[in-house]
């Protein structure tokens, strides 16, 4: 939602000013689809040139999350810690019982209370392994939590690909559009015999291309790419979180200490409160029972 009011904002402020300042946007609305096609179809291009098909699947997948927002809410990382509570618990109650948990974790009964969550492949992936080393006696709290912030890593290299793809793009679009001026430029100079007003109108156009390259770059891609990292940074916390939980475990924290280490090491603004998760592991209990 924001993401579109931002969108209203940009228009209604630049093409606004101009015609309150007495500006006409008849030339650049003549002019904009053709150097649109200069500097859409250049940037598009390099785009392409610089990726993989699966980058440019991922990039174009991504653009949505400028829309769309954080995808794990405060709630969900209640749930996750419940769900950890839940494995860690029987984990040490009875080992065995585990194991058909975090072998086929699509139909485990635990991980079934938790649907947004067992639709991550990445959270369950890590759960499921880490508990499964432990499970082999890989359980050296500082080995394992290497090859976790190690993982966690190369998934954030991955889901930050496409902000700087996107940022690349933006990057380079006010040069583009000094080259669709220079072409309409180009074009100006092959009609020097032309009146005044036909040069002044080409070169008016040619100036559209200048103006279309910086507005688009900083007015609409850049803050794209902005948004897409803040977005990624914004759910790399649910992992971490994963990742504290796991590591306390293997520390041998009693069970309700390792869920509040995870709590604790949580952003504040996403963090359930102590006395939420209280009542939601009571639950949990309860439940069990």
């Amino acid at each position: 939602m924001l993401g579109i009011v931002g969108i209203i904002i940009i228009f209604v402020m630049v093409f606004g000013g101009f015609v309150a300042g007495g500006g006409n946007l008849t030339p650049v609305i003549e002019a904009t689809p053709f150097e649109m096609i200069v500097i859409g179809g250049a940037a598009v291009g390099s785009f392409v040139l610089a990726n993989d098909m699966g980058a440019i699947k991922h990039t174009v997948k991504d653009m949505g999350l400028v829309f769309k927002g954080v995808k794990w809410k405060p709630a969900d990382y209640r749930d996750l810690l419940c769900l950890l509570f839940e494995l860690i618990r029987l984990a040490r109650q009875n080992p065995v019982a585990i194991e058909e948990h975090i072998e086929a974790p699509e139909n485990s009964s635990i991980f079934g209370k938790y649907p947004k969550i067992m639709k991550d492949h990445a959270a369950v992936e890590m759960i499921c392994d880490t508990m499964r080393s432990a499970s082999m006696n890989y359980d050296d709290p500082h080995q394992v939590e290497e090859v976790l912030e190690k993982q966690l890593e190369a998934n954030y290299h991955h889901a930050i690909h496409s902000s700087h793809a996107i940022q690349s793009v933006a990057d380079a679009m006010p040069a583009l559009g000094i080259v669709a001026a220079v072409l309409g430029v180009i074009k100006t100079m092959g009609s020097i015999d032309q009146p005044p007003e036909i040069l002044g109108e080409m070169i008016g156009s040619a100036l559209v291309g200048t103006f279309l390259g910086v507005f688009i770059a900083y007015g609409f891609v850049a803050p794209f790419a902005t948004r897409i990292k803040s977005v990624v940074d914004e759910d790399a916390h649910f992992y971490k979180l994963i990742r504290e939980v796991l590591v306390a475990n293997l520390h041998n924290h009693a069970t309700n200490i390792c869920i509040e280490v995870g709590r604790q090491n949580t952003p504040h603004h996403i963090r359930p409160s102590f006395s939420e998760l209280e009542e939601a592991l009571k639950a949990v209990k309860s439940e069990a029972a």
